[in-house]
């Protein structure tokens, strides 16, 4: 949901064609608009001009998401994403100084209600409840219900959105571009004093959404155990949305927390792509976002998985149709073939002309389809490259398994050639192209690889990476990371 935005990158109207040498004068005139600047309290501003339409997108980059959550707190970036939309001390209130002794009291509350349980205090914790609800609706009495957004849209804007990762957590919309201050004020008072009111009918939402997403879901369930197979040490292990027992037993003081320490200054970067002038940009974010106060620098990832030595298997019988899954560990996106990997998820799984889909189900049928990627469940540490298949009628995820073998063997033994290897270079660069045709894309690529790279230009430099990949590339990629080792398996078996 990257709302109506402006093209930026490539124009319809000089569209240059997708080999990397024709675009790379155009993308370097792109590279000559960006503007960046970082404020003494370590925010970071990327801002692109773009002035084909009196538009303009907006990136709020915390670099932060599943894989940094305390152990026990599992969900608590996305549980902090949601609350996120419910306003400020100012925003979403009616009068916030009677509102915050009333949220304080549900917390207490809450709190009295979870040891009454836990005690077996049945008729107290029904009395707690009581009360509960009631304060609950006097504070809702004070609340206005999504008044950020019907600011956003009074005001012009579109596609009011976030979304949260094993590695970050992204807030973005688009204004007219006469509203850029009124984003600068906005999305610093947001970020600056957050009041997370109702914490705990966003809860129920939230288990609500697990509930749908992966415990009433087989495939959810699978990829959740295929998850926490495949890794043993590190984060990625967990699901971002996080696990039930933990999701119901966070506390309004936790995601406080988790927001004191991960949404300092330094860990914030936003990216401004549209009508703008970045002067004045440089200036407005001066005055709004330089109130905020410089925090400590929040705890790293230090959990380093270690190499896999044999293969891993895991199997569930749920009411479902067959699956397959086959993983390998990959390196994270800033590894010198990060294009190398790419390249080979697309020749294995990229559609309908990709080799899996190809001979898993158009030749062998043995598959209703056949997919994968690569960066799974995130590409910022060291992760998965993920080929999974749903079986057809008739055969087995065994025969998906030798057929799936067979293909990763043939590119690890046979060279690709290179009207096979042009052409899936070709969909790469269009696809990141395609990407990049728009304000809201160009903002979300080019702060991601600021953050996980170190540098926004190695966007462009993707282009070059892949253009550069060789046939020898893929099959000594292919040879090093698909060994039986390094596999991990997954069978996804029908209880009916």
């Amino acid at each position: 949901m990257w709302g109506s935005t402006a093209p930026v990158a490539l124009a319809r109207t000089e569209t240059p064609s997708a080999a990397t040498e024709s675009i790379q004068p155009y993308l370097d005139r792109v590279i000559d608009r960006v503007t960046e600047f970082r404020l003494d309290n370590g925010i970071k501003f990327i801002v692109l001009e773009n002035h084909q339409a009196p538009v303009v997108s907006f990136v709020t980059y915390a670099d932060v998401g599943g894989a940094n959550e305390p152990t026990g707190k599992t969900g608590v970036a996305h549980f902090l994403e949601h609350l996120a939309f419910k306003g400020t001390q100012r925003i979403g209130t009616v009068n916030y100084e009677a509102e915050k002794p009333l949220l304080d009291q549900l917390d207490q509350l809450a709190e009295q209600i979870r040891v009454a349980k836990a005690t077996g205090k049945e008729a107290e914790v029904a009395k707690l409840q009581e009360e509960f609800s009631q304060v609950e609706a006097e504070a809702a009495n004070l609340a206005k219900q999504n008044e950020l957004g019907q600011i956003v849209e009074r005001a012009g804007g579109v596609g009011l959105n976030a979304a949260t990762s094993a590695d970050a957590t992204v807030y973005f919309y688009s204004f007219p571009s006469n509203k850029l201050e009124l984003w600068m004020s906005l999305e610093s008072e947001r970020f600056l004093e957050p009041v997370f009111r109702e914490f705990y009918k966003e809860q129920e939402v939230i288990l609500e959404e697990r509930r749908l997403r992966t415990d009433n879901s087989p495939i959810g369930q699978m990829i959740e155990a295929f998850l926490d197979t495949a890794f043993q040490v590190h984060p990625y292990k967990r699901p971002v949305i996080g696990y039930n027992e933990d999701i119901r037993n966070l506390t309004r003081e936790d995601v406080q927390q988790f927001f004191e320490t991960h949404y300092g200054p330094n860990n914030l970067t936003f990216a401004v792509v549209g009508d703008v002038d970045p002067a004045e940009v440089k200036q407005l974010a001066q005055t709004y976002f330089g109130r905020f106060k410089t925090k400590p620098a929040p705890p790293e990832v230090t959990a380093i998985e270690p190499p896999q030595q044999q293969a891993r298997e895991v199997t569930l019988r749920l009411p479902s149709q067959p699956w397959y899954l086959e993983g390998y560990h990959r390196p994270s996106i800033d590894h010198p073939d990060n294009a190398v990997y790419e390249i080979i998820g697309r020749l294995l799984s990229d559609g309908r002309t990709s080799r899996l889909y190809k001979s898993l189900v158009e030749e062998k049928q043995v598959a209703l389809s056949a997919q994968g990627f690569s960066g799974f469940p995130g590409d910022k540490y060291p992760n998965l490259m993920l080929f999974y298949a749903l079986t057809a009628p008739r055969n087995t995820v065994e025969d998906v398994a030798t057929a799936l073998r067979s293909e990763i063997e043939q590119i690890k033994t046979e060279p690709v050639s290179p009207q096979e290897l042009e052409r899936v270079k070709t969909q790469a660069r269009a696809e990141l192209l395609r990407t990049l045709d728009s304000n809201m894309g160009m903002a979300r690529n080019l702060v991601e690889y600021e953050v996980k790279t170190g540098d926004w230009r190695n966007l462009f430099e993707q282009l070059k990476a892949i253009a550069a990949v060789t046939p020898a590339d893929i099959q000594r990629v292919a040879a090093s990371t698909f060994q039986p080792e390094n596999r991990t398996i997954g069978r996804l078996l029908s209880s009916q």
